[in-house]
């Protein structure tokens, strides 16, 4: 409770400074703080103390207050918070006007330019990043969340965006959530500040500033009870000072949880209330609304009189907005004390006051319906089809499983859940899929419902650690649909091809093949067959795919699952360039929610390293490390990190990639997760080669084959060849390493794709004598493909560079040991730039002074921002291509103009070496 004064809270000092260190009136930059604790404990004393201090100052604040009601309502917190300032929507740039205005409900979807489709997320979010940044444009902003528990997952998605993205922004997210809830978005990587019971101290101080202070034996009871939770010291006191005595608990049952005793005290204060009054607290705690005349205007002659006695005692609170609980257990304490009928009573006058609002009136009917409801069952179908359109797919879930529970047939109840649960898919929550599917099961026999609702347990299995019962499963729901010649089949097998790739079992590739011959040629579903092919056997569908893959992504239009697929096809077909331009064309909507099996997202970043965009290749990684982990999807925050940790091992950063590597290692089981066991081990490797250490790399390179030479991983192992063949050199182990490189080539149904012949040829070069070498190093580069690989086309320049320098032909080896040289510099590449500068003394060249490029220095995400302005874009354009606030991009460019040594935009054309003339294809 606040002392005189208001600047700080009792027994909450060192808690009110760290909260007004974020609210300071000077912030530059930006700040997150969850604030935690259980209830009643004083998180929105804390919060509310923020607020008053900030608007003390002059400055704006956008607050929002969770509730159980509105939980299921997609971007209803969203639209709470941002009710005060949706006039500067308009000045929003068009695209994000539109996502967000469909998101809160303020345009119809089919007036969207995408004709009806979802918004997509990522634009909302920018939306959201965008306004809150013009808003905190004179003076900092504060942005206060409480009851956060509560508040809309579509609503969190977004905040979580934005969060992640306001290092530069003055803008304070403060979020009040209770202790042991979970918060998507904001449960890791973030400060946190856990509101614990008061001391003693505190707590004997608080009961003396009590109009009746307790003494005695009453006092020691209530400091037992209580806890040290201040709103249990105040209650409880309340209590003992009416009765006379200290609140009683069953000596069977002993003393109740906290929660429950205090929502035991509300309510026998309700027990005094004239009826008319208890009537509007039941209609606002059904309601949660803070606007008491709405609740009001379902009472026959109410007027505010009726709120005094609430208010005395205590249950509620009177300001110049209206009438709200005074605490959140008032209002659970109000609503659980009433019989159902009333219950049911209130919920159905709201409905009716709700008219304009469907998708509340709709929840407000199905609260006042017991028995199964065919109309009201419709309306949440409805408001489940509202907000699948608006990209809330908890909320349509969740209105669809409600739908199923009203329905009075148990074959549309089935369907119903069969839908939740396809739709449960995209909020990436396992135990819900599998619950609903469970009850799918429980209602129908039909095999057309069960196998979709297990379908979309499969495809959320196959995000998750354990592949070999995902792919079990999925290998069932293929069956099943083969024999009832049912479109599943295709579906299933393309998830399965994921699961295939990830743990690299060579019998899934052989299930995949025999069940994919059940199913007709056909012209549809050609990206669909041409993924599962090539994921589950790149090497065998190669030479069939590679001529009809620009054909297939010509045909998918902007389709971005398709495209995406047909991506990953190019990639894992080593047709790098193809692949590249292909995620570029899909930039922005393959992260967002793209049908399965678009789960290779790393694949994106996987071609930009190979095609030299080192910089997006780490933002690729940084994004899906982030989103995963908040998610608790290991896997694919493993795939980021061996990702994250190959780039950084080839930039010269061992520690940090050895750091990244061996995260990725121990968040899977090496034989579930082959494809992230090998890649993190080439990381680890690459690491080792930076430092100079040759035996550590050749042991970490040669694991990438088991004892008998065969790959740990059909796609991933044969990229390690070249590797292993230079650490084995270096370490006297020709002889072994060339008898593996062979084993590889003669495996039989080996198909090699052109990077890997050349990755082969420039191994057998480093194996071979000096009589066959050249022949092997000329083969390596002889063929122009291999510039699509510049890093490695480096590699192989420089080795033979240094092969020629030892024959003693110096002429030669200059050449090509300073085109190395540039390449490297390009890259960043510091050790790889430091051997090719060693070779070139030895050729007599003494290398000119330049450092590596200083753009190198910056981070991903300067570089990337650097390179698009080097092209003419604006800030806010930038912006919206990274995901940014303009703001924040224009701090990024003061900050590296210096470190390039530029005074102007136009001068980072030089720096980059990037042409304008790419504006338009950038946009």
């Amino acid at each position: 409770m606040p002392v005189p004064g208001g600047q700080t809270v009792l027994g909450r000092e060192t808690e009110t400074a760290a909260v007004m260190q974020r609210v300071a009136p000077d912030r530059s930059h930006g700040a997150v703080l969850v604030v935690e604790g259980e209830p009643g404990v004083g998180k929105s004393v804390l919060l509310d103390l923020a607020v008053r201090r900030t608007r003390g100052a002059g400055h704006r604040v956008l607050r929002a207050v969770g509730s159980e009601s509105e939980a299921p309502l997609a971007f209803a917190g969203l639209h709470q918070l941002l009710r005060p300032v949706l006039a500067g929507l308009d000045g929003l740039p068009a695209r994000q006007r539109s996502a967000l205005r469909i998101a809160l409900g303020l345009a119809d979807p089919t007036d969207h330019p995408d004709h009806g489709e979802a918004p997509d997320p990522l634009l909302v979010g920018l939306a959201v990043l965008t306004l809150v940044s013009d808003l905190a444009e004179p003076a900092p902003l504060l942005v206060v969340v409480d009851d956060a528990q509560w508040i809309d997952r579509a609503s969190l998605d977004v905040l979580s965006f934005v969060a992640r993205r306001m290092d530069s922004e003055p803008v304070t997210l403060l979020m009040g959530v209770r202790s042991a809830a979970v918060l998507p978005g904001f449960d890791k990587g973030y400060e946190r500040l856990e509101i614990g019971p008061l001391s003693g101290d505190a707590a004997n101080r608080l009961l003396d500033e009590q109009p009746k202070r307790p003494t005695g034996r009453t006092r020691a009871r209530i400091l037992r009870e209580a806890a040290g939770n201040p709103l249990a010291l105040v209650e409880l006191t309340r209590a003992a000072a009416a009765a006379g005595r200290p609140p009683q608990s069953s000596a069977a049952q002993g003393p109740l949880p906290v929660t429950d005793r205090l929502e035991a005290v509300f309510a026998r204060h309700l027990r005094h209330l004239p009826d008319a009054t208890r009537r509007a607290l039941l209609l606002l705690a059904a309601a949660d609304a803070p606007d008491a005349p709405v609740a009001a205007r379902g009472l026959p002659g109410a007027d505010d009189t009726m709120w005094v006695p609430a208010e005395r005692a205590g249950l509620v609170r009177r300001h110049s907005t209206g009438i709200s609980f005074r605490h959140p257990l008032v209002r659970s304490a109000v609503y659980h004390a009433a019989p159902f009928a009333e219950r049911r009573r209130a919920h159905q006058t709201l409905a009716q006051l709700l008219g304009e609002e469907p998708d509340r009136r709709a929840w407000h009917l199905a609260a006042a319906t017991e028995r199964p409801d065919e109309q009201v069952a419709a309306l949440l179908l409805e408001t489940a089809d509202r907000a699948r359109r608006r990209g809330g797919h908890a909320a349509a879930a969740a209105a669809l499983e409600r739908a199923a529970e009203l329905s009075p047939r148990r074959a549309d109840q089935a369907r119903l859940l069969a839908d939740a649960a396809g739709t449960a898919v995209y909020t990436g929550q396992l135990g819900w899929v599998e619950h609903l599917a469970a009850e799918v099961r429980r209602r129908s026999d039909d095999p057309a419902l069960t196998g979709r609702a297990a379908l979309a347990t499969g495809q959320l299995m196959a995000l998750g650690p354990h592949h070999s019962a995902a792919f079990a499963l999925l290998s069932r729901i293929a069956e099943e649909a083969a024999d009832a010649r049912s479109s599943r089949l295709l579906d299933a097998l393309a998830t399965a091809a994921v699961v295939r790739y990830y743990s690299g079992e060579e019998s899934q590739r052989r299930r995949i093949e025999d069940l994919l011959r059940a199913l007709p040629d056909s012209p549809s579903g050609g990206a669909l067959r041409a993924w599962t092919l090539a994921v589950s056997d790149p090497t065998g569908a190669g030479a069939a795919l590679a001529p009809v893959l620009p054909r297939l992504i010509a045909e998918a239009g902007d389709d971005a699952g398709s495209l995406t697929a047909l991506a990953v096809v190019a990639w894992l077909l080593d047709q790098t360039p193809l692949a590249a331009r292909t995620f570029d064309e899909a930039f922005g909507r393959w992260q967002a929610h793209g049908p399965l099996p678009a789960g290779l997202a790393c694949a994106a970043g996987w071609a930009y390293l190979e095609q030299g965009r080192w910089a997006e290749a780490r933002s690729v990684a940084a994004e899906i490390a982030e989103v995963a982990a908040q998610a608790g999807l290991d896997h694919a925050e493993a795939c980021a990190r061996a990702l994250d940790a190959t780039v950084l091992a080839l930039l010269g950063e061992p520690a940090e990639a050895r750091g990244n590597a061996e995260r990725a290692l121990a968040l899977v089981d090496p034989l579930e997760s082959r494809s992230v066991a090998v890649f993190a081990r080439r990381a680890l490797g690459l690491a080792a080669v930076a430092e100079g250490d040759y035996d550590t790399a050749y042991a970490q390179f040669r694991a990438a084959f088991t004892e008998d030479g065969d790959p740990v991983h059909y796609h991933v192992s044969p990229t390690v060849l070249a590797d292993l063949a230079a650490a084995a050199v270096r370490r006297g182990r020709r002889e072994p390493a060339a008898e593996l490189l062979e084993q590889s080539a003669r495996r039989p149904g080996t198909v090699l794709s052109a990077r890997v012949r050349l990755l082969a040829e420039r191994s057998r070069a480093l194996l071979a004598g000096p009589e066959h070498a050249e022949r092997h190093y000329r083969a390596a580069l002889a063929d122009e493909a291999g510039e699509h690989w510049p890093f490695e086309r480096a590699q192989t320049r420089l080795d033979y560079g240094e092969w020629l320098r030892r024959q003693r032909r110096i002429a030669e080896a200059r050449a090509l040991l300073t085109g190395a040289l540039d390449t490297f510099r390009r890259l960043g590449a510091r050790p790889w730039i430091e051997r090719a500068q060693a070779e070139l003394r030895a050729a007599g060249i003494e290398p000119n002074g330049v450092a590596p490029g200083a753009i190198t220095e910056l981070t991903p995400q300067q570089q990337q921002i650097v390179r698009l302005a080097a092209r003419g874009l604006t800030n806010r354009e930038i912006g919206e291509k990274l995901f940014l606030s303009p703001r924040t991009v224009g701090s990024h460019l003061y900050r590296v103009f210096p470190k390039l040594g530029v005074t102007a935009r136009s001068q980072l054309r030089d720096v980059t070496g990037e042409s304008a003339a790419r504006r338009s294809v950038d946009r």
